[in-house]
């Protein structure tokens, strides 16, 4: 099935939402919860599974539906549709937290994109969001996400949103970057992705980085974040912990905290 074409435009600095334009007919399926308004023409339409395709039958729905929930998404996904006579009608989709909003045409990208669990925002109706499992234990195990990452597959237009500043990398056939592996957030299906521990003990155990990171070899392209939101979490986590305050790289930190309040 051939996805909908569909305009948009991204609208916002640091916290972003896409505005996504439909001719009558017209579709794009999301993330329950996602949207954030529409037209008044607009209908909205809750179904079991990836809203790839309505022809599947109840086992290909309930299969992707079974997809969805091992990467920790809900069975449901809420499909949009413009059912108007004549008229374009626009439905707007909110990023959930800081960051940027990528749009990724996956007719350019050979049709499939591999990326972290929770990144996709939305997409045009015929784009299959499904699952993707590490190949290599050492991935599966320590690469932050487990065996499952998410797999986009179609060739039309979705949006994946991710936190902080994004850097794309083009990488040529046998260029090795190392990322931290909360920081990945999307590659395209020939980058070989595999895990690698840190080297040395004491980098292991006293350099604040974890004892793993990510290492990506090309040929491909890859979108890397600045802000995983789990490590925004970790940060307003320890803050709102009396006593949580945390200086990296500081052995100064428990004396700030006397000396500004913060150890009241």
């Amino acid at each position: 099935m051939n996805a909908h074409e569909i305009d948009y435009r991204i609208l916002g600095n640091e916290m972003q939402y896409v505005e996504i334009e439909l001719d009558p007919g017209e579709s794009v399926v999301a993330e329950a919860g996602s949207m954030m308004m529409m037209d008044q023409n607009i209908q909205m339409e809750t179904i079991f599974g990836d809203g790839s395709s309505d022809n599947k039958g109840f086992m290909g729905k309930l299969l992707g539906a079974g997809k969805r929930l091992l990467t920790g998404e809900s069975l449901f996904m809420t499909v949009f549709t413009n059912q108007s006579r004549g008229g374009k009608e626009q439905v707007s989709f909110a990023a959930p937290y800081p960051g940027k909003i990528i749009p990724m045409d996956l007719s350019m990208l050979g049709g499939r994109l591999i990326c972290q669990k929770d990144s996709f925002l939305c997409a045009a109706k015929g784009v299959s969001v499904g699952i993707a499992f590490q190949r290599k234990l050492g991935a599966g195990f320590f690469g932050g996400e487990g065996f499952i990452m998410q797999k986009i597959e179609g060739d039309g237009l979705a949006f994946v949103h991710a936190g902080g500043s994004i850097c794309e990398r083009v990488l040529r056939p046998g260029e090795v970057i190392r990322v931290d592996t909360g920081c990945l957030v999307a590659m395209t299906q020939d980058v070989d992705y595999d895990i690698e521990m840190v080297k040395g003990v004491k980098t292991a155990l006293f350099g604040g980085e974890g004892l793993f990171f990510a290492t990506l070899r090309g040929p491909g392209r890859v979108w890397i974040q600045s802000l995983p939101f789990s490590r925004l979490a970790d940060r307003m986590a320890a803050a709102s912990r009396p006593g949580g305050r945390k200086e990296e790289g500081s052995i100064l930190g428990g004396l700030g905290n006397l000396l500004d309040g913060d150890g009241r």
